[in-house]
């Protein structure tokens, strides 16, 4: 389940390979109720009940379910297990000034120390300080989230994947447990979250209810995976060997490394990357930024305006523009919230003296160039942080599709690029259910290695000049420290 839909995919071990076949794929459209944005979590779930029908339709039985979804966001439920209203989505406004509330708390440097993630307003540690003294929260007895939810409510049986768990910002990277020290300074209840399990580790079964609802022949079990969607994604990048850095392209894009143990130095914390947890030990160090949302609002401002855009014929027109005329950075806070993106990106180059996007096709190449500009900040960073060499870029993803993004990534870092595939997170959680219950085996290198047997991949070699990256990046450093002067 990503950020702006969900698909329920089928995936099979065929003579050496692996085998998707989407099965059903549903909308998610958050829903604004008395100002407070929310998920329509029962759509959603519908939505997996659907798929399941169809899956089991087309495949027949089904040997395992995993379920994988976007980070940070939960549900709440009462001591009868139901739940407690509307998850309320990370793009509500209610974590604003949050930061300030933890910061009288936790030091910043402390704070990361013990968890080390960066500082986003989404994360679930903002959400529950601004839901503090809420009714709600006091009468909850379970936490789970997104993706445990729709678990709980498949099998019946509570449980927090270790992956998700570590977007919560109450993790400690070290040793994947509760920190203690985090919760009891922010007043945060750790006997709210149900008992952690890992990729790999059973998750229940799904109930005689669900079986009926979706016409499946039991017993179907259901399997933990990776079900922070990037921990799935980072498990289906087909890197062959060390040396290679990711970016998962979605409405978000998530760069960087994969890492045997944390980096939780002052110099990582002040260049705001996260440690989040991933499959097989793994650490993903890594930064958030805005990706795709940034041209998914634009396009849909513009149907909204009466001037609907093709993508296709839209991205064509942008690869014929100029490049690095305006570029504006993608990981400013200020493109968090949805609605008005092309003014507020025309708002962005007016107020650092650069030229306004004229049209969509100019706002296209604004968007696609400053992306991939902050990829290659991003990159950048992490090597010297980690002091892990990157010789490969992977991106996988939506943006993996998008093949102006991928030579202009190229192009920026000065690497080549391997994109593919744009269903990583689906590869990923299949091949874990799939070493579970016995139809493969091996480590990562291993499930890497049955992926790429499986996949027709696209790479792009970096052209151009290096030197004008170089000033663009410059200027947006620039625009940044006047921005905070400000």
């Amino acid at each position: 389940m990503g950020a702006s839909s969900g698909r329920v995919i089928v995936g099979s071990p065929v003579d050496g390979r692996i085998v998707l076949e989407e099965a059903h794929r549903f909308g998610n459209r958050p829903v604004r109720t008395r100002g407070t944005l929310h998920w329509d979590i029962l759509g959603l779930y519908r939505g997996v009940l659907d798929g399941l029908r169809v899956a089991g339709a087309k495949a027949g039985p089904l040997t395992s379910v995993g379920i994988d979804s976007w980070g940070v966001d939960y549900g709440l439920l009462d001591t009868d297990g139901v739940l407690l209203g509307n998850p309320v989505h990370y793009r509500d406004s209610r974590t604003d000034g949050m930061d300030a509330e933890i910061e009288k708390a936790l030091p910043a440097r402390e704070l990361y120390e013990a968890t080390g993630l960066q500082r986003i307003a989404i994360n679930t540690l903002y959400q529950l300080t601004a839901a503090r003294g809420t009714h709600q929260l006091a009468a909850a007895r379970r936490l789970l989230l997104t993706p445990d939810l729709i678990s709980y409510w498949l099998t019946g049986v509570e449980g927090t994947e270790l992956t998700i768990a570590s977007t919560t910002q109450l993790v400690d990277p070290r040793d994947g447990t509760w920190s203690r020290p985090v919760a009891e300074a922010l007043g945060i209840d750790l006997s709210l979250f149900a008992p952690m399990r890992r990729p790999g580790d059973p998750a229940g079964t799904l109930l005689p209810e669900v079986l009926e609802e979706t016409g499946l022949d039991g017993p179907v079990p259901v399997t933990a995976v990776g079900a922070h969607d990037t921990a799935s994604a980072v498990a289906g990048v087909p890197a062959g060997g060390e040396g290679f850095a990711y970016i998962a392209t979605g409405t978000w894009s998530l760069a960087g490394l994969e890492l045997d143990a944390p980096v939780l130095s002052e110099e990582s914390r002040l260049a705001n990357f996260t440690n989040e947890l991933g499959v097989d030990g793994t650490v993903r160090y890594l930064r958030n930024l805005m990706g795709l949302w940034l041209l998914q609002e634009c396009l849909r401002a513009w149907e909204a305006q009466g001037d609907p855009q093709e993508l296709g014929p839209l991205l064509e027109r942008a690869a014929r523009l100029p490049g690095l005329r305006s570029v504006v950075d993608a990981g400013d806070p200020e493109f968090l919230a949805p609605v008005g993106m092309p003014d507020r990106i025309a708002a962005a180059c007016r107020r650092t003296g650069q030229p306004e996007p004229r049209d969509p096709a100019e706002t296209t190449r604004c968007v696609l160039d400053s992306l991939a500009l902050a990829h290659r900040s991003v990159l950048a960073d992490a090597a010297r942080l980690s002091g892990q060499e990157v010789r490969t870029v992977h991106v996988v993803g939506g943006g993996a599709r998008n093949a102006l993004l991928c030579q202009l990534t190229a192009d920026a870092c000065g690497l080549p690029v391997v994109a593919g595939p744009a269903e990583a997170a689906a590869y990923g959680n299949v091949l874990v259910q799939a070493r579970t219950a016995g139809a493969v085996s091996g480590g990562l290198p291993e499930l890497r290695a049955l992926l790429r047997g499986s996949l027709e991949l696209r790479q792009y070699e970096p052209t151009g000049d290096q030197a004008s990256w170089a000033r663009a990046a410059a200027r947006v450093r620039e625009h940044g420290k006047e921005a905070t002067c400000a």
